[in-house]
């Protein structure tokens, strides 16, 4: 295992962090109640952790039984010395009270008397950065906490626009910042430089899953990979920047822990092996002409089209041959959301593009519509019956 400084904190993370969103019926009500197979898993899975030298667990309050498990068994069943790791939870309220009593239950959940990085979990648009950071509000409280110990260091988790999180850091309230930046995904690269800048903590979201389900990764991508794995190669590929420090997996079982392994089998985190897997990736991007065209101008493009996603979900089928992931995260589109907002493109928006911001030579409307067509569930359901 590597350790990194967590930025201005001046904690060392492991670089792999133990993510706790995925335990078996983690998401069932009531959150305080625990079933013995969610009770196993956490237990095997966190024994298997300290012994691979995972030193960081990250959990939300919006990751249902995730914070009262970790809570038994760490204090319940294992007894670890609090002072052996270091724990990272997340909340989203938009009031002071609501946050101090969130933060009091989430204290409680997890049987212990101070959090070491709490995240305000979702500045994922720049009004939520605003009502966030508000004099009174919540963040505030946060800062408070912090002051009086019961929170060690403060930072922000976001699925937003880059544009967002830099000004987001900028605010100077910050310590670290739970971000997306992986192979598939760059879009963030500028936010974790200015991360960097600004002396923040960097932990990567979720590089397995969001990272483009590289568990279930098509063999065009598993032979590209080879000899690592797709997990093994983006975990590099996230590491090799300095600005990064941890990348949270949901790891579950023991051969997920044999699989990280391999992440540090060489000296070096990134070596002329690494560089020619990404040259073999990147070469990929050439079987589509148009697919280098990613519209990150058009962010809030008049047909409300999150059109840099859908670019990038199209390049990911087209290139990667990852349609089954494209399906899966092109679902997730939310029209008045903020987690993953966006239209999909169909007649109705179309028309609506703004075509200045596009070069003549791109054929931005087809893309999209072509896109539509192959990716949305319910049109590929009603085109079979």
């Amino acid at each position: 295992m590597e350790y990194r400084r967590f930025g201005k904190t001046e904690k060392y993370l492991s670089a792999i962090t133990l993510g706790g969103m995925r335990f078996k019926h983690g998401w069932d009500e009531p959150r305080d109640v625990i079933p013995e197979d969610t009770y196993q898993q956490c237990l095997s899975t966190v024994k298997m952790a300290f012994d691979a030298g995972i030193n960081h667990i990250e959990t939300a309050w919006g990751y249902g039984k995730s914070e009262t498990v970790y809570g038994k068994i760490l204090n319940e069943e294992l007894f670890v010395p609090r002072n052996s790791y270091h724990l990272m939870t997340k909340g989203h309220l938009f009031t002071a009270d609501e946050m101090y009593q969130t933060v009091e239950n989430q204290l409680r959940a997890l049987q212990t008397d101070y959090i070491d990085f709490y995240g305000w979990h979702g500045i994922n648009t720049d009004d939520i950065l605003q009502q966030s950071c508000k004099t009174g509000g919540p963040v505030e409280a946060l800062l408070k906490l912090k002051e009086e110990g019961i929170i060690k260091h403060v930072g922000f988790s976001t699925h937003g626009p880059c544009k967002t999180i830099v000004n987001a850091i900028e605010t100077g309230l910050f310590e670290f910042v739970n971000l997306h930046y992986y192979y598939f995904n760059q879009h963030n690269y500028d936010a974790v430089k200015a991360a960097q800048k600004n002396d923040l903590g960097v932990f990567i979201i979720s590089p397995n899953d969001k990272g483009g389900q590289l568990f279930n990764a098509p063999p065009k991508v598993k032979n590209a990979t080879a000899p690592l794995t797709p997990i093994q190669w983006n975990a590099r590929f996230c590491l090799k920047t300095p600005a990064v420090q941890t990348l949270t997996f949901g790891i579950t079982k023991a051969e997920h822990f044999e699989e990280m392994k391999g992440i540090f089998s060489n000296n070096e985190i990134w070596d002329s092996e690494d560089q020619q897997i990404q040259n073999k990736l990147d070469a990929f991007v050439k079987d589509d002409p148009h697919a280098s065209f990613e519209g990150l101008n058009m962010l809030n493009d008049p047909s409300e089209i999150n059109i840099p996603e859908v670019l990038r979900l199209r390049k990911l089928w087209k290139c990667y041959d990852m349609k089954e992931y494209s399906k899966y995260r092109y679902e997730v589109f939310t029209k008045n959301g903020h987690w993953l907002p966006g239209e999909h493109p169909t007649s109705n928006n179309l028309d609506k593009i703004d075509l200045s911001k596009v070069p003549s030579n791109i054929p931005l409307k087809e893309m999209l519509a072509e896109t539509h067509k192959e990716l949305h569930m319910l049109e590929l359901k009603l085109a079979k019956n």
